[in-house]
């Protein structure tokens, strides 16, 4: 085999890593971009003031995070995700039909709150569990994934102190 050869195969070899890095970054992408949006979804379903500034804070933070893996994954060449998915905006929906039928209405923010970061999660730790990824990749999803999982014990936590 030539150098020219084995030159073109590592490219071949390179291009694909980055477009397969690139649509774990791009799942991630969305699965923020839904959060954010159910964040200020569920802002506008209370009137309690904590969950408000919480689940405020909590949009601020995915959009964020939609930035920062939107500009890693233009490092890599590819394009970012720009919309929401079909799951989450179903997921919204069904926040907004069951918060309109019930009196918990907090209460039934906090549990789909905590069900979707709990999704977020695990989306993160099977991705963080491939050997594929660069440092730099890491310590982003990493750091993401701990403010997730933190989100999460709060949210819990709201559970006792609003009820």
């Amino acid at each position: 085999m030539s150098k020219n050869s084995i030159a073109n195969l590592n490219e071949i070899e390179s291009m694909k890593y980055t477009e397969k890095i690139a649509k774990k970054l791009n799942e991630l992408l969305q699965k923020n971009l839904d959060a954010q949006k159910g964040y200020e979804k569920a802002h506008e379903n209370t009137e309690n003031e904590t969950l408000k500034s919480f689940f405020k804070a909590r949009s601020v933070e995915r959009h964020h995070f939609v930035q920062e893996l939107r500009n890693h994954i233009k490092n890599y060449d590819e394009t970012p995700e720009k919309q929401t998915s079909i799951k989450g905006e179903i997921h919204r929906g069904w926040m907004d039909f069951k918060t309109l039928f019930t009196n918990k209405n907090e209460e039934v923010l906090l549990e789909e709150v905590a069900r979707g970061e709990q999704a977020a999660i695990e989306e993160y730790a099977r991705i963080l569990s491939s050997n594929e990824l660069t440092s730099s990749t890491k310590d982003i999803l990493l750091a993401q994934h701990t403010k997730i999982k933190e989100a999460l014990h709060t949210v819990n936590n709201f559970h006792p102190v609003v009820f």
